[in-house]
């Protein structure tokens, strides 16, 4: 099997006629069909924990979640969702699964009990190997999850009091209830790393005089951007970075804010800061982006979710000055623009010559971006910066040019989310325990790819494929009245048990493969016939622009995936649209000879120790 650097069964040859990619050494055909869970960086199995909640079996789907995310409570709430853009359901409707919201599913309605027997115990004995992580968030977590039952000696350092990083300090409680978080930690640190928290690295190279096996640096980036313009220097007092405010908000340190508040900028991180200035006093608080609404970072739903609250969004407006009477802030004012393509297309915002626009406020937050900051990093221990001054990392093994150091999350690429901290977690992992045993680390341990019949009798499948006619449940919200009253009130109060298994029949099973046979197919066009979407055709076989027209519903569109078999007895090829099959299994129920079949894709990729002989 050819397997590409990210891990993942290499691209097939273009698909030509005769093309009939079903065996599973050769998984290019099914790894184009399951898009949820390779859009997924940490490769997490959505239909299967999906069907698992259908069925009632809460800590099941929760073990395989947390088997491959770390943090199915965490991640169920504040996710940024890759793998619903690539959802089939959305294929066949304008909203995909809420695959995400029912992680929470899972996590809400577990056993604790039961799935804490089920965690890994710490390892009974230790491999003299020892690893330091920089940082206690997703990314060097998920590393010391992966590494301590393998017996290694794991030190985790952080300048914070509590493990989870970002998620703890840069996540509101309103949307992530500190018990969740706590739990989900604890399940790592049950696995007995030594812990040095409160303790801050103010320097890598005494670090590395440590004599440590290998270190990870997963600290984040914990730097927010500042914006230098007329007016910031005096009026210091009520101009807060965001990220360092909503730290100092979730410690406890922070308790109120001015009545009015402008919030400047349009990521996640401007939504979780006008939405906790609207708890903490905030009367009148405006969010004003330099950017189009549709070009905004924020994710649509953090969007939504700020306009619920009564905060409106004010876009393209530049911020020009902060003005000041004595000292005291009184206000921003701000540049009206528009946006105007070039000859290239490339986009540019220019004045609109209109007057500028002024914002009166107490208290400003500044959330236009974060960045890394190393000043801790020296550069005479071999690792090379970029000229953006971050390390080199390479994307792969997460492994910098000093080969005992690796990078992950924030810390490695810039700002980007949570489950990418845990995929970078799991790499890196993966590199240590391969530097440790003597491997070379660019050398992946090949994923395990295997596919199973479902069939249990003739007509009868181990999985349901009664295809759902429900549009996406909506989430049920906490009243506004009573949310904006208290910063520590979690707003979504997550699907219940009845709403999970409903939106979890919408799931059109992407990981169960329809399978043919040419050797036993007579020809008969029954699979034809009943196909609910016609899907399949049976026609000659031509060069692939032409055959595209040839099929029952012509499939114009080169990006769209066909399924071609090798020629049957009549010369004919049967074809299947992938883009458009729901997975429903009746071709295989109507087919009398058994040509068809219904087969599971399973995916596992490698975890620290596949390189164990």
């Amino acid at each position: 099997m050819s397997v590409t650097a990210e891990g993942r069964p290499a691209p097939a040859p273009a698909r030509r006629p005769g093309m009939a990619p079903t065996d599973v050494s050769n998984p290019n055909y099914f790894h184009k069909v399951v898009d949820c869970q390779w859009a997924c960086p940490a490769h997490t199995p959505v239909p299967e924990y999906i069907r698992l909640i259908a069925e009632g079996r809460y800590s099941d789907a929760y073990m395989i979640n947390w088997h491959s995310n770390v943090f199915p409570g965490v991640l169920g709430r504040t996710c940024d969702r890759p793998c619903e853009p690539a959802c089939r359901r959305g294929r066949v409707e304008q909203e995909p699964v809420a695959i995400c919201r029912l992680k929470r599913v899972a996590a809400d309605s577990k056993d604790m009990a039961n799935v804490a027997g089920r965690m890994p115990k710490p390892a009974a004995k230790k491999n003299g190997k020892r690893i330091a992580l920089v940082g206690a968030g997703p990314a060097s977590l998920t590393v010391a999850r992966d590494l301590l039952p393998l017996g290694y000696h794991v030190t985790i350092y952080d300048a914070d009091p509590f493990a989870g990083g970002m998620m703890r300090t840069q996540i509101p409680r309103f949307r992530l209830p500190e018990t969740v978080l706590d739990e989900e930690c604890n399940y790592i640190l049950a696995l007995e790393p030594e812990t040095k928290f409160g303790e801050k690295i103010e320097s890598l190279k005494a670090l590395l005089a440590k004599d440590y096996d290998a270190i990870f640096v997963g600290c984040g980036a914990p730097r927010g951007r500042d914006l230098d313009i007329p007016g910031r220097k005096e009026a210091a007092a009520n101009i807060h970075i965001g990220i360092d405010w909503l730290s100092s908000v979730s410690f406890g340190h922070t308790t109120s804010i001015g009545k009015r508040v402008v919030v400047l900028g349009g990521g996640n991180t401007a939504m979780d800061c006008c939405r906790t200035s609207r708890r903490l006093g905030g009367q009148k608080v405006d969010v004003v982006v330099r950017s189009g609404f549709d070009e905004m970072k924020a994710s649509p739903w953090e969007k939504e979710d700020a306009m619920h609250e009564d905060i409106p969004i004010h876009n393209f407006l530049v911020p020009k000055e902060f003005k000041h009477t004595g000292g005291k802030l009184t206000g921003v004012l701000f540049e009206k623009v528009k946006a105007v393509r070039d000859e290239k297309g490339r986009r540019n915002l220019v004045p609109t010559g209109e007057p500028d626009v002024l914002f009166e406020c107490d208290d400003v937050l500044v959330a236009v971006g974060q960045e890394n900051a190393f000043p801790w990093i020296e550069r005479d221990i071999g690792i090379a910066f970029d000229k953006w001054d971050m390390p080199v990392v390479d994307p792969v093994t997460m492994q910098s040019s000093n080969p005992k150091v690796f990078f992950g999350g924030d810390a490695a690429f810039g700002p980007k989310n949570i489950i990418w901290a845990v995929a970078h977690g799991h790499e890196a992992a993966v590199s240590i325990d391969l530097l440790c045993s003597g491997e070379d680390v660019k050398v992946r341990p090949s994923p395990l790819v295997n596919l199973s019949s479902q069939k249990m009798g003739i007509h009868e499948w181990s999985y349901d494929n009664d295809v759902s006619l429900d549009l996406r449940f909506k989430v049920p919200h906490a009243p506004k009245e009573l949310t904006l009253k208290d910063v520590n009130m979690e707003v979504e109060l997550g699907f219940n048990k009845e709403l999970g298994f409903k939106e979890a029949q919408r799931c059109l099973n992407c990981d169960v493969e329809t399978v043919f046979a040419e050797s036993l197919c007579i020809e008969c066009d029954a699979c034809v016939d009943i196909c609910p979407v016609d899907c399949i055709s049976f026609t000659p076989n031509d060069p692939e622009p032409v055959l595209r027209t040839h099929l029952s519903a012509p499939s114009t569109n080169p990006a769209q995936d066909l399924y071609v078999s090798d020629a049957l007895k009549t010369g004919r090829v049967m074809v299947k649209d992938e883009d458009v099959c729901l997975h429903c299994g009746l071709c295989a129920e109507r087919c009398p000879t058994g040509a068809w079949d219904m087969k599971k894709f399973y995916l596992e990729t490698a975890k620290a120790g596949s390189c164990r002989k």
